[in-house]
């Protein structure tokens, strides 16, 4: 008897189309989530069960367009389900997996992210959805420039301070001045439970080659003082080597 599998009747991110090439994107609305997702790679190096994507559909229903997040994370999903990586993410491929955090960035011209997005994330049953507006004195419907919703069973509720803590995530979002790709200027970044910001690879190197830097001088004071020290005791007809 023929078993019916809903599954096998609908299409595989292969069918689906993963482009309509058309660049809709500025610099920034690739740029900051990228940041993210840059440390994230780090943070989470040992992990296999997530997956941040930039610019990358959601498909949710095989009859509708996909949703099209600035940034979107995942987790309970496999990392690498392909060696290609993914063409885009298919919530029935996914186990049906919701991303817990969407990102918009808000472009020059207004897309609908404090209204038709918001509902929209709020059907599909993303758990955090985040704006925001890289361009202070933007006009747009809120005056903050960076909102971090939480669903409800009243719907989407925004979440007061900054950095806004993500207890499922373990992370906190929040802006801080700093340089990513060699441009300075306000961005988004994780922070951990103590409120420190959380830092990109290059950071990281820069923060230990400034340790290498202060090790070697103090290493150097030190090496100067002592002759200064040795140099002292020969004037006064004391050997310094005698001295241990």
């Amino acid at each position: 008897m023929f078993q019916y599998d809903p599954l096998r009747c609908l299409p595989s991110s292969a069918e689906l189309p993963d482009s309509d090439e058309t660049p809709v994107d500025n610099e920034l609305q690739d740029l900051v989530p990228a940041l993210l997702r840059s440390i994230l790679v780090l943070l989470w190096a040992e992990r296999n069960d997530w997956f941040f994507a930039i610019d990358m559909g959601i498909y949710y229903d095989p009859l509708q367009p996909p949703v099209v997040p600035d940034g979107f994370l995942s987790v309970g999903v496999e990392r690498r389900v392909d060696p290609n990586g993914r063409l885009s993410y298919v919530l029935w491929e996914e186990n049906g997996t919701v991303p817990i955090f969407g990102l918009e960035v808000v472009s020059q011209t207004y897309r609908g992210e404090y209204d038709r997005k918001l509902e929209l994330y709020r059907q599909l049953g993303v758990l955090y959805y985040a704006i925001y507006n890289p361009r202070p004195g933007r006009r747009t419907p809120k005056p903050q420039p960076l909102e971090v919703y939480k669903l409800t069973d009243t719907g989407y509720v925004l979440q007061p301070g900054e950095p806004v803590w993500l207890p499922e995530l373990n992370l906190g979002l929040g802006r801080a001045e700093g340089e990513f790709e060699g441009w300075q200027r306000e961005w988004l970044y994780w922070y951990d439970a103590q409120g420190q910001r959380l830092l990109p690879a290059w950071e990281r190197y820069r923060q230990a080659e400034g340790r290498i830097v202060l090790e070697r001088q103090r290493a150097e004071q030190e090496r100067q003082r002592a002759e200064r020290l040795a140099d002292y005791l020969r004037s006064r007809g004391i050997d310094p080597d005698a001295l241990g």
